[in-house]
């Protein structure tokens, strides 16, 4: 670089015509160069040619390299000045009249403001809130606005104990097996709701509440299950007794685990044959109701032959009556009704005694007699 400078110097002093590239300016023709002044040699070299003209500089310049360009943008950047001037300003905190700071006066507000918002608690009207010091429980807050120490010393949790929880089992689209009384299995789910009792005991007197009443609530249902039937349950007959029993059931051991829950209820949500035998029960609820419906058509018909019975029964017994009070008029009436109800259905010939009649209208003579006349009576319809 210094070179390439050298040259480009020497090319401008010669087209100038006034400056020698090599050191100083060319005196004038017919006049000496002035010396250079006391306790100063006099510059060795060629002098910087873009220097101003006159007096050189109190110290030589030298022109920049290249490793000095790279070295000033390297990975380390330019040095960054951070203040004077063209550089950021500084962050300077206010001072107070007095000239000290405001850092203390600002943490110590920021200190005041964190113990007042943790040491006030407003606890809602289904809410209760524990409180404890250093982990260890201390005392439970009703609803309404609450003072406590400030954290980390006391810590407070809220919690809904009045509002209704419900929990499916099984959870989802599972599949959950019972054995019922008769040795059949079934395919059963059901809810239980639940609310808390006492919050103390729900938060500190079991590890793992939730999970406890799922467990006591399985076995209180199949204990239940197993005293009834497969028709039972699946009918629906028995499920009003099983749902009071699990109740009962799961509400005698949570409270004996101290668990501080309160059953509200238990509800059988579906009943239904094990997947595996869906198609035989199906087949088998149908010859069952095939039966029904044979057992109710004989029931129907056994009333209506007991019914005809009775009344056959009934008119005996009146007849019978009328018998005693006068038995040959009785006697003589039954015979005409019986000959009425008997000859009425039969084709007859009646002869009298008295006289000879020459001609006997025998059933079969009146009914070719009456043939020729049936014919004839459409063709003068026509």
């Amino acid at each position: 670089m210094e070179r390439v400078g050298g040259m480009i110097a020497r090319i401008g002093m010669a087209m100038a015509g006034k400056r020698s590239p090599w050191g100083k300016p060319a005196a004038p023709e017919g006049e000496q160069a002035p010396p250079p002044p006391s306790g100063e040699e006099a510059p060795k070299g060629p002098r910087n040619p873009w220097l101003p003209g006159g007096t050189p500089p109190e110290r030589p310049r030298r022109s920049a390299s290249i490793e000095d360009i790279f070295r000033s943008r390297g990975p380390e950047g330019p040095r960054r000045r951070t203040g004077g001037p063209g550089g950021p300003p500084r962050f300077r905190l206010p001072q107070r009249p007095g000239g000290g700071s405001w850092l203390p006066f600002a943490l110590a507000g920021i200190v005041a403001v964190g113990l007042i918002v943790t040491s006030v608690h407003q606890v809602g009207p289904k809410e209760q809130g524990i409180v404890t010091t250093f982990g260890k429980y201390s005392r439970t807050l009703q609803p309404g606005l609450n003072f406590t120490g400030p954290w980390p010393f006391q810590n407070v949790e809220v919690t809904d104990v009045t509002s209704i929880r419900s929990e499916k089992i099984p959870s989802g689209a599972g599949e959950k097996l019972i054995l019922t009384g008769d040795q059949n299995l079934v395919d059963l789910s059901y809810i239980v709701r639940w609310n808390i009792k006492d919050l103390q005991l729900y938060k500190f007197q079991l590890a793992e509440p939730d999970e406890t009443l799922r467990e006591v609530a399985e076995a209180a249902m199949r204990a239940s299950v197993a005293e009834q039937g497969l028709d039972s349950v699946l009918s629906g007959a028995g499920r009003a007794t099983i749902e009071q029993r699990v109740h009962t059931r799961m509400q005698a051991v949570l409270d004996a685990y101290r668990a501080g829950v309160l059953v509200q209820g238990v509800e059988i949500d579906k009943t239904d044959p094990p997947e595996r035998v869906v198609e035989a029960f199906k087949d088998v609820s149908a010859a069952q109701q095939d039966a029904d419906a044979d057992i109710n058509r004989a029931e129907a018909y056994a009333q209506q032959l007991l019914a005809r019975a009775q009344g056959d029964a009934s008119e005996f017994n009146q007849i019978y009556e009328e018998y005693r009070m006068a038995p040959e008029v009785t006697r003589r009436r039954l015979y005409y009704e019986t000959m009425e109800s008997v000859l009425s259905k039969t084709d007859k010939t009646i002869v009298e005694a008295d006289g000879v009649t020459p001609y006997l209208p025998l059933p079969e003579v009146r009914r070719r007699a009456q043939q020729p006349q049936l014919q004839t009576q459409p063709q003068a319809g026509q």
